[in-house]
């Protein structure tokens, strides 16, 4: 006897296998990608790091230049001598974004006593990439460099106003910058 051909369902879609082998491939590239995104955001705050300190380090120079070899956090903002504290490290900012006088007294007006400045623009000094804060302390002349780095700090910059030494302070990696 002769007996119909058994019709079978087949149902369309992926089998576990194929799904398996999308799933290990699709790893393997997020394996590749993520550490080369990881690596570009990196490279990028490293130059934005480079950046920033080259700016500050030249807006030091000219004001150097122009305030009869004094780098600015030396002189307060009335002219007076400051020491190593806040004093100076508001000073330091004031005189670098403010119009000055030849003695470091600041105005956020330019005249003819205030005829130098602003060096840098903004009213503030450019932000640290990898602590996000454009904090600043000023430390002492006779303090060694390297005692001074706070590792994992949150201020932005470390600056010595005697001597115009200026460094990112956020890491052992990116503070030598």
């Amino acid at each position: 006897m002769f007996k119909p051909p058994v019709a079978v369902d087949k149902e369309s879609g992926f089998t576990l296998i194929e799904m398996l082998i999308v799933i290990i491939v699709l790893g393997i590239l997020a394996m590749i990608i993520v550490p080369q995104i990881t690596v570009s955001t990196e490279d990028a705050k490293v130059k934005t790091l480079q950046t920033n300190l080259s700016g500050i380090r030249s807006a030091l120079e000219i004001y150097y230049a122009q305030h009869n070899n004094k780098y600015p956090g030396q002189n307060d903002t009335a002219g007076v001598a400051t020491s190593v504290d806040l004093t100076a490290a508001t000073a330091f900012v004031q005189q670098l974004t403010q119009y000055t006088s030849a003695i470091g007294a600041v105005n956020s007006s330019k005249g003819t006593t205030w005829p130098y400045g602003p060096y840098i623009r903004g009213g503030a000094l450019p932000s640290n990439p990898f602590t996000e804060t454009t904090t600043l302390v000023a430390v002492a002349a006779t303090t060694s460099i390297i005692a001074t780095r706070t590792i994992g700090g949150t201020q932005a910059w470390r600056v010595f106003p005697a001597t115009g030494v200026i460094f990112a302070n956020d890491s052992t990696v990116h503070a030598a910058y």
